[in-house]
């Protein structure tokens, strides 16, 4: 697709609007729609807009901003079947230039910062991106009460429900992975999203019930490049949601929604390629090159910096606990989802899929700063040939404790991983990628809005805990 294509769909399908969006800084799409008699559909074309008004953007004194329309992401919009989606970069006219602080601008520099290093031409990634299907979600909080309240009939706590009959058919807890229906009771839900998002040019290479009761679900796109995947992640997500509200229920890639069962990860699968050759296939540990080794050798060093990215919310690390099955040692192992790194195993001769696959990321994340980070971190340790020491073969999980304890971990909390990106950043500068300003708006942004928001309110636990002190 590209302005000219993009015209001509307008004009086939009898289009009334464009539709134009973009990412705030945290990864919330946000979009305006003008008539399409309005666009004059050329590459690159201007939209004005109040930047002010963006989380992570700019101040009221200098609030004007420029969209610039990526005619090569144009697509009818599922949900609106009289408009075409355009994905948007932002442009300062201040400064005349791209945005410093946006996303998609970051995940740009990334790409050309790999070609200009020299390991490579085009970085893939491969996300996969769990999410919940909850029909009914409910939350407040004021300065005397507060409370949340999740139901889905397919909770395995509604078997003993006195409404109506129960047909019981419900994954029990921790026990939602691969069941056929009835116990997957959303497999129709999913094979909707599939359909919309494959109508809107995303490769979907499968689908199925994840681990948790409640209807978590994983649908799995094929890898693409960096930006492109950042993208189809973007559109995936709103995809997601609107079909499930189509159904009368409410989607979240929130991390971790319920207690004492699994949270949703976002696995992310990743290569770098050359000249049409994948560079991580060789004769090394797993069928890696030594390029690869490096790269997993920079993710592992820079893991704990890159927390503050992948995982960045304060519920993000209520899935992050060690002793509970959670990606958070910092090793890499072969075939084995309990180490931070996974090498999948491939065949020999496959060298197109020998890939690395980062484990901690969460689908709170705004894909374009994750995947942009994760492919610094790595460019850094081939820069640096980085040993990513020993690969741990066992299971990490039933290692005995004083093994266990030399092993390093993720920050346990969002607060803690901050300031592990306060004095470990200098890799995601490099080449101008990021900037030391958006670095310092996204740990002031996520202190203050965030974490001391969440520390000053009472936990409904904390009253069974203390109340009677």
């Amino acid at each position: 697709m590209d302005a000219k294509a993009a015209k001509q769909l307008v004009e086939k399908e009898n289009l009334e609007f464009v539709d134009v969006k973009f990412s705030d800084l945290f990864g919330q799409w946000q979009h305006l729609t003008l008539p399409a008699s309005y666009m004059k559909f050329v590459e690159g074309e201007v939209v004005p807009f109040d930047g002010s008004s963006i989380r992570g953007f700019k101040e009221i004194n200098e609030s004007d901003m420029y969209l610039h329309a990526d005619y090569s992401t144009a697509v009818i919009d599922p949900f609106s079947s009289s408009s075409i989606s355009v994905i948007c970069d932002v442009y300062d006219p201040h400064h005349k230039k791209y945005y410093d602080r946006d996303p998609r601008v970051i995940a740009k520099r990334a790409e050309e910062f790999l070609k200009s290093s020299g390991a490579g031409d085009v970085a893939y990634f491969g996300p996969e991106a769990e999410f919940f299907i909850f029909d009914d979600l409910r939350f407040s909080q004021n300065e005397y009460s507060g409370f949340y309240s999740i139901d889905s009939e397919e909770g395995i706590w509604n078997s003993g429900g006195n409404d109506g009959p129960s047909l019981a058919y419900r994954p029990r807890y921790k026990e939602g992975y691969f069941p056929t229906p009835p116990h997957d009771s959303v497999h129709e839900i999913r094979n909707e999203m599939v359909r919309e998002c494959i109508k809107c040019g995303i490769t979907i290479e499968r689908h199925h019930h994840e681990v948790a009761t409640a209807g978590q679900c994983e649908i799995n796109f094929r890898f693409d490049s960096l930006k492109r995947s950042a993208d189809q992640m973007m559109m995936y997500k709103y995809l997601v949601k609107n079909v499930a509200k189509k159904h009368g229920k409410v989607a979240t890639f929130m991390p971790k929604p319920l207690f004492n069962d699994n949270g949703s990860g976002m696995h992310c699968h990743q290569s770098i390629w050359k000249d049409g050759k994948n560079t991580f296939a060789g004769d090394g540990f797993g069928g890696l090159s030594q390029n690869a080794l490096y790269y997993v050798g920079g993710l592992l060093k820079h893991a704990r910096s890159l927390a503050a990215i992948l995982s960045p919310t304060t519920n993000s690390y209520k899935r992050l606990v060690p002793g509970f099955e959670a990606p958070v040692n910092l090793v890499y192992s072969l075939a084995n989802r309990s180490a931070a790194v996974r090498i999948p195993l491939v065949d020999k001769e496959n060298t197109a899929a020998k890939r690395v696959e980062f484990r901690p990321p969460d689908p709170a994340a705004n894909p374009y700063l994750a995947f942009s980070a994760m492919l610094m971190a790595g460019l850094d340790g081939i820069k640096h040939k980085i040993d990513p020491g020993e690969s741990v073969t066992e299971n990490i999980y039933h290692l005995p404790k004083e093994r266990l304890d030399k092993i390093k971990k993720l920050p346990g909390t969002l607060e803690e991983a901050l300031g592990e990106l306060e004095a470990d950043h200098q890799y995601l500068l490099e080449g101008g990628v990021f900037t030391k300003d958006l670095i310092e708006t996204w740990i002031d942004f996520k202190r203050h809005k965030e974490i001391d928001q969440v520390r000053l309110r009472p936990h409904p636990w904390e009253f069974h805990l203390y109340h009677d002190v």
